[in-house]
């Protein structure tokens, strides 16, 4: 074997080749309109749980800016997606519920504060029609909430832009949640550093 080939195998991942793969699943990410939480798990290899940070009912006119007037109430929740084995906080999100225009049963659900808005939503088998409005990647200091307010993203030690997108979704005519997304810009490698230590094991094992 040459010494090229020694570096070749000694190297714990091939960076032009990471590079490629991380730029392809945050693009399929950030432009999917299917359940990003499933996209997540399988990314991953994890359960993710859900931890809601604030939710809180605002008044008409704080809602105004998002659409029709409906009487409300609307609620604002923040919450973080944390991967359940690892403990690694996957994505920081913010989300405006308008509760007539959402189905009773996951209205309920979500006051509860127990589950996820998409886990939710697949387990009552409802139909959504989602719309993606904009997707990106911002810098610390440059993310907002949906208010436009400063946003703490609470991802540890964050270098990279974190990749964000915002989406509707609509159970009916009008959109009953409006939903703001940003995911840790660490995922990919974060996971790619566990199936190392995991293939080690397994190593040693044999």
């Amino acid at each position: 074997m040459t010494n090229e080939e020694d570096k070749d195998e000694e190297s714990p991942y091939d960076k032009p080749m990471f590079d490629y793969l991380h730029g392809l699943l945050f693009d399929i990410l950030l432009t999917t309109d299917g359940r990003t939480t499933d996209m997540l798990e399988t990314l991953m290899d994890d359960k993710m749980t859900v931890k809601v940070i604030r939710q809180e009912q605002l008044d008409d006119r704080e809602a105004a800016p998002f659409g029709q007037p409906s009487g409300g109430p609307y609620y604002v929740r923040e919450s973080v997606l944390i991967g359940e084995k690892s403990g690694f906080v996957v994505s920081h999100n913010i989300a405006l519920v308008c509760s007539p225009h959402v189905p009773l049963p996951l209205f309920e659900a979500i006051s509860s504060k127990q589950e996820g808005i998409g886990k939710t939503i697949s387990a009552l088998g409802l139909q959504t029609l989602r719309k993606l409005t904009e997707y990106g990647w911002k810098s610390a200091d440059e993310a907002v909430d949906l208010f436009d307010r400063p946003l703490a993203l609470q991802f540890p030690r964050m270098k990279d832009k974190a990749p964000y997108k915002k989406y509707t979704m609509s159970f009916g005519p009008v959109p009953g949640i409006l939903l703001l997304e940003y995911f840790n810009p660490g995922i990919v490698m974060h996971r790619v550093q566990r199936t190392i230590v995991d293939n080690q094991k397994k190593d040693d094992l044999t």
